[in-house]
């Protein structure tokens, strides 16, 4: 049973901990002191970022206040970033060398950029995660002549689209959409396959369908040149930090934490794990900021029990599908539900209400009471 003196540790500031936060707000703080260590006091909302590139936000339109959130929530805030994990001993490092004791720990940092990885070294490349260091970096890049954006999802394609008609540079670049072998958006229906793929062509966006490398500084997809390129956005899907595994906690074959269905380690069932960092074994769960925000309060229960020495009762499970709005750039949005498409200004409107009412709930909650 856990004693009412127990630390709980939210390691990392991501959407699930949010929910974890507005919760502890709304119904009180569990029976247990809490930290939340986080690099930055904001969190920024991918979601928002393509409509900043394109000039449809102001820069700082999609952070959240996690500052504020913990204080009100009663939770100490930390700054700095979680790099090693004892799961044995309960203690966890900091980047700054900081050593810090818990009895549970809910981890939610989300991945890591896998460019290097994937792709090879090149000083031209930068990835989306951090978003973040995004953000900053692609802010001094505004005299990008040609761009080539990697990867063929939902994240890539909206960025491709963001990026040809971006705002913040010297001139609207040229766009080599660099998909993948699968192409783009493999996983979602024909019709919003083909409402994306006109788009594409309207806007006189080059798409290339295969496997892009870096070899002796050259970007090739397969084994044609996609040269000149002045700027490589990486848009590839999440990768795992190195720390969890070796820490010793048990992660699946890709690096991720291997958790049960309530997200409890399944080697350590006092350490938690949700959004990008973890992989459920009980069933697949796409990486996607989607259901790390639907698992959030799933969570933020679970912590609650978990806090009060009782099982855990909660476990998140996906709707059958789920709504994607994908900005097109110039003032339009593509809606994409199963196997239904739409494409209008009103799909944007609608992209637009919901994304500010996500945010505006913890813009309300982080106020001082």
């Amino acid at each position: 049973m856990v004693d009412r003196a127990a630390h709980i540790l939210l390691i990392g500031g991501g959407h699930a901990h949010l929910a974890v936060l507005a919760d502890w707000i709304r119904k009180g703080p569990p029976s247990a002191r809490a930290t939340l260590i986080t690099p930055h006091r904001h969190l920024r909302y991918s979601g928002t970022v393509p409509g900043w590139i394109a000039g449809q936000y102001d820069r700082d339109t999609g952070l959240v206040d996690l500052s504020g959130l913990a204080a009100r929530a009663g939770v100490d805030l930390l700054l700095d970033r979680c790099v090693r994990i004892d799961p044995d001993a309960r203690v966890i490092g900091g980047e700054q060398g900081l050593e810090l004791p818990f009895d549970i720990a809910s981890i939610d940092t989300g991945g890591v950029g896998q460019a290097a990885k994937l792709l090879g070294d090149d000083p031209r490349i930068i990835d989306i995660r951090p978003i973040d260091r995004f953000v900053d970096e692609l802010d001094s890049h505004n005299s990008a002549k040609r761009i080539a954006v990697i990867g063929g999802g939902a994240g890539g394609t909206e960025l491709a689209f963001g990026l040809r008609n971006a705002a913040c540079f010297d001139r609207q670049p040229d766009i080599a959409f660099v998909t993948g072998a699968a192409g783009v958006l493999p996983d979602f229906a024909p019709a919003v396959r083909g409402k994306l793929k006109a788009e594409l062509q309207r806007q006189g966006i080059e798409v290339i369908v295969g496997d892009a490398s870096i070899k002796a500084g050259q970007l090739n997809v397969e084994r044609a040149s996609c040269e000149p390129v002045d700027l490589i956005v990486a848009a590839m899907g999440s990768g795992a930090p190195d720390w969890p595994t070796q820490g010793g906690l048990a992660c699946d074959e890709s690096g991720f934490i291997a958790v049960d269905r309530f997200q409890r380690s399944i080697s350590h069932p006092h350490v938690l794990a949700v959004g990008d960092v973890a992989a459920r074994q009980d069933r697949r769960i796409a990486h996607s900021g989607v259901h790390a925000v639907f698992a959030g309060p799933v969570l933020a229960d679970n912590l609650r029990l978990i806090a009060a020495g009782l099982a855990p009762q909660r476990s998140y499970t996906p709707r059958w599908n789920n709504l994607y709005l994908m900005s097109t750039g110039r003032g339009e949005a593509i809606a994409s539900y199963g196997p239904l498409a739409a494409q209008g200004r009103w799909v944007s409107r609608l992209k637009h209400w919901i994304d500010n009412r996500w945010l505006s709930q913890y813009a309300a909650l982080a106020k001082p009471g």
